[in-house]
């Protein structure tokens, strides 16, 4: 509940500091006092859009405060996890606004600041301002299945209906994506069926390119090998050489041997000696020389066969690797891969009919649990109706028809709350026809068809602070009555406020608060609010019965009203 309101510097308001309490509370004074710049200032701490005129004249800015006292459970507590701001459930709830000359408007929720945006969604909780031309959620279609459903005592069906639907949602988009990837393969499968057969035919195997092309490499290498033997073995096998040096010995030989050679001087017998034996050595190492090379020949085979092998290998699996946009290292896992795919289009129709399966058995179900809710919810709208038309009558509407309506949800659109929408409709004159409340109804008749709502709707689990703005306008006498009744009644079990011209509602709270306007000391005009003990609530009641001058008469009806209250 609204624990305690602070007004500074707001249009007529200087500073304002108001104490709430459970129970009703009657707002009252003359038409101009201010009362409605009370509910304003609420306003505007709640979210509402802010303006720079209503900061008072001469001041920088205007700030309203408002702190509410909440349940451990309460739901706001939720809202404020969910957004990261700090609070403590034992402690009360603040939120604050300013206003000032120049600059935008600042939020504030525990002395955080926020976004205005963040106190709407919060006062939807907290607060609910009913007047002839602002009924509160009450007069918005999107709360009606909310509000009725708390009314029939669905809320945890409902909450169940939801898990359900988020379940079959989650197996209709599996189903979905099992479709595509199915239909992207079977799409391709012509080709797949080609890819494959041409790869088993190739059969590439892991690592075979690095192998092969090692291979590759060292049978290049044998041939240039088997070249240069070839060589070596044709040059030292030419007759003519060996030829040359058997001649060239023999000659080298006769020279030693020719007669008195030693007895010579210099050093001719020596060098024809060593130039004979060096001859002799070299035709020796030719001979040696030959016959390694065949050895060499021997051990230095090369297998021209094999490098044509290898080599029309190499280029047939780097041309499908072009063919198939890959590395040719990647050949194999490419082939493995197509034929995963090609396997899909046969195994997973088997799987895509298990989905199939699965999805229609999770509608099934969440389907039955929606369709318990609305034959539960057909038959309380009838009941829920019969509720709001015993409390229009003594409110004066008795001609006003009040009906829920029901529309079955559209395709695609989320079935988390059962298979329908609800909106409350109402038809002020017989036979005009039936539309929405806020559309239909007029000023006086909304505030009035929203108390209506309010006490027919009072059992629901609603918590929250109500304000009614002049529900009582154009009625008085027995309708005014029954309105102070039925908002006292309201108050049994929440917090009510009420700006009223109406004796009868004044006298039927538990307390009063008149506002009057007066002039300070600066000459500027001022709002003020007083809480009336039981003395001057007679005389403002009086007051309200027979204008600005009391008599004694009004004064006894007064005290009436007040001992019937």
């Amino acid at each position: 509940m609204l624990n305690a309101l602070s007004i500074r510097s707001f249009v007529l308001i200087d500073r304002l500091d108001l104490e709430a309490s459970t129970g009703f509370t009657a707002l009252t004074g003359e038409t101009g006092a201010g009362k409605s710049i009370i509910l304003d200032a609420l306003s505007l701490v709640l979210g509402a859009a802010a303006d720079r005129k209503q900061v008072r004249s001469g001041a920088d800015q205007a700030v309203i405060r408002a702190e509410f006292a909440l349940a451990p459970d309460h739901a706001v507590w939720a809202v404020l996890e969910e957004n990261a701001i700090d609070f403590d459930r034992s402690e009360t709830l603040c939120l604050r606004r300013t206003v000032p000359c120049a600059g935008p408007s600042r939020a504030f929720v525990n002395e955080q600041p926020v976004a205005a945006a963040m106190l709407s969604k919060l006062s939807e909780s907290l607060v609910e301002i009913h007047g002839q031309h602002s009924a509160s959620r009450l007069m918005r279609p999107a709360t009606h299945l909310d509000l009725l459903d708390a009314f029939a005592g669905l809320t945890g069906d409902v909450r169940t209906c939801g898990e359900l639907w988020r379940a079959y949602e989650a197996f209709r988009q599996a189903r979905r994506d099992l479709e595509a990837g199915v239909q992207a393969v079977q799409e391709k499968r012509d080709w797949l069926n080609f890819a494959v057969e041409d790869l088993s035919a190739l059969a590439p195997e892991p690592q075979e390119v690095e192998t092969l092309t090692a291979q590759r490499s060292a049978l290049l290498q044998s041939e240039r090998i088997r070249d240069s033997v070839d060589e070596v073995s044709s040059s030292l096998g030419d007759p003519r050489l060996e030829e040359a040096l058997a001649t060239a010995s023999r000659a080298a030989e006769r020279i030693v041997r020719v007669p008195g050679l030693e007895a010579l001087e210099g050093d001719l017998s020596t060098v024809a000696t060593a130039t004979a034996e060096a001859v002799e050595r070299a035709l020796i190492e030719l001979v040696e020389a030959q016959g390694m090379v065949k050895d060499l020949a021997r051990y230095a085979g090369h297998d021209g066969a094999q490098l044509e092998s290898v080599e029309a290998r190499l280029f047939a699996l780097r041309a499908a690797a072009r063919k198939y946009d890959c590395l040719p290292e990647l050949l194999p896992e490419t082939f493995n891969a197509f034929k995963r795919d090609l396997a899909l289009c046969d195994a997973d129709t088997e799987a895509l009919n298990h989905a199939f399966d699965e999805e229609e058995k999770a509608r099934t179900v969440w389907k039955l649990h929606a369709e318990t809710i609305s034959e539960a919810r057909r038959k309380i709208a009838d009941a829920l109706s019969d509720a709001v038309m015993q409390e229009l009558q003594p409110l004066q509407l008795g001609r006003v028809r009040f009906r829920v309506a029901f529309s079955p949800i559209e395709d695609g659109e989320s079935g988390n709350r059962g298979l329908e929408r609800a909106e409350f409709e109402v038809e002020t004159n017989p036979d005009t026809g039936f539309g929405a409340l806020k559309s239909i109804a007029s000023g006086g008749e909304l505030a009035r068809l929203s108390l209506a709502l309010k006490c027919a709707l009072s059992q629901s689990g609603e918590t929250g602070s109500l304000i009614f703005d002049e529900a009582d306008q154009g009625v008085g006498g027995a309708v005014a009555a029954a309105i102070g009744e039925r908002l006292a009644a309201l108050a049994k079990d929440r917090q009510v406020f009420a700006v009223t011209h109406s004796p009868q509602v004044a006298s039927a709270a538990t307390r009063q608060w008149r506002i009057l306007k007066e002039t300070d000391k600066s000459g500027q005009t001022v709002s003020r609010v007083a809480q009336l003990d039981d003395g001057q609530r007679l005389e403002e009641i009086a007051r309200m019965l027979s204008g600005s001058s009391i008599t004694d008469e009004a004064r006894a009806a007064a005290s009436k009203l007040l001992e019937a209250a």
